[in-house]
């Protein structure tokens, strides 16, 4: 039988470590797929970490990081670049992830070679064009794009079909995050800055650095985490600090001095993974760690106003707390003082995947281009 020639095409830190399971996959089967693996280096330095850690060597590398680039130059990089490749390998399907530029330009590219499009992580929304801004509108345009949509949940299934998608192409997967998790978490693992925590603290693990949180949003919740961290002597904060020189500057200027708050370099999956299921809860604002904690038992508040993930408020894993300084205060305290809130929220039930999200896409590409057997959905109260 023909193999179905399946390229992946990722740029950013986020893409690469839910997409890696995927392109292992593709390799492990090697007789039933041919794959081709591409990656834009939109995030260059964080990007070679996630392929050095999996052990991922891309068959193209278009390496279109500048300093400063904005949108428009990303898009039309990726988009000519990318044109010679599509040409030459003419792959059965061109697989993307979730929301970034990179994706949005690489649908576009293949639409433009009509080579189907397969979006992982399909049907992502908050309905708010500018909120979070690109990624909001690359994923609802990349689904304008797709031929087979992998939503990670029924929600997300929902609102494709809410735009008018056609049902047969949709399957509900699960999270490729969570397969990720089974490949990088470790009992007994140590990282060098839990020397410098107390073991008999509490440790609240930190990540902010979106762009509509840069600023006077994130210099109040900093302020509120300060306030915390002074009024409970029992815990300890890690933070590790975006590179973006806006972040560093707040993240400086409002928690330097604590000894109690550590602000250290962005850390590799690994080490971000094995810190978080270490932690008492988690506060960000990122969108892969609201998947990726409840899967460790880890409550987590959302510095966010909205949030494209909201099963995991549904099922009680995630709280949406905003960038209000009394409102950020008032939920660590909760999770901190009310042992029964803490519980509610660590043993919710995860809703975003079962570690076998890889196996239903890439059964589900099998169907659709051969004659494997139609993947059953992921199902979180299986």
């Amino acid at each position: 039988m023909k193999k179905i020639k399946v390229m992946t095409v990722f740029g950013t830190r986020p893409e690469a470590i839910k997409m890696a399971p995927l392109c292992l996959a593709l390799q492990e089967r090697a007789d039933q797929f041919a794959a081709v693996t591409v990656v834009t280096a939109q995030h260059r330095e964080m990007l070679d970490q996630v392929l050095e850690i999996f052990k991922l060597t891309p068959d193209y590398d278009l390496d279109i990081m500048r300093r400063k680039q904005s949108l428009a130059e990303i898009t039309s990089t990726v988009l000519t670049a990318l044109q010679p490749i599509l040409v030459k390998e003419r792959p059965d399907i061109v697989l993307v992830h979730g929301d970034t530029t990179t994706t949005l330009a690489a649908s576009l590219a293949a639409f433009y070679q009509q080579i189907p499009v397969g979006h992982v992580e399909a049907g992502l929304r908050t309905w708010h064009k500018y909120d979070p801004y690109p990624e909001e509108m690359n994923r609802q345009l990349t689904d304008v794009l797709a031929d087979l949509y992998f939503a990670p949940t029924a929600q997300s299934q929902a609102n494709l079909l809410r735009e008018g998608h056609p049902a047969d192409a949709i399957y509900v997967t699960g999270n490729t995050a969570i397969d990720a998790l089974r490949q990088t978490v470790h009992a007994g693992y140590h990282h060098a800055v839990m020397d410098e925590l107390d073991p008999t603290k509490r440790m609240i693990l930190v990540t902010m650095h979106r762009r509509e949180n840069q600023g006077a949003p994130m210099a109040g919740v900093l302020k509120a985490i300060r306030a915390v961290v002074d009024a409970h002597p029992d815990i300890e904060v890690v933070y590790p600090v975006h590179l973006s020189p806006a972040v560093q500057k707040v993240a400086h200027a409002v928690l330097d001095g604590d000894p109690r708050i550590h602000l250290i370099a962005p850390l590799d999956v690994v080490d971000f993974h094995n810190l978080a299921a270490q932690s008492a809860f988690i506060m960000t604002d990122s969108g892969g760690v609201q998947e990726e904690a409840p899967a460790l038992g880890k409550p987590v508040l959302v510095l966010r106003n909205t949030t494209e993930r909201p099963e995991g408020v549904a099922a009680g894993t995630l709280k949406l707390v905003g960038t209000d300084p009394d409102a950020v205060a008032a939920a660590m305290t909760t999770l901190l003082d009310d042992q029964a809130a803490y519980a509610r929220m660590a043993q919710a039930k995860n809703p975003y995947g079962d570690g076998h999200a890889t196996e239903r896409i890439l059964a589900a590409i099998a169907h659709t281009y051969g004659d494997g057997p139609l993947p059953a959905p992921f199902d979180p109260q299986a």
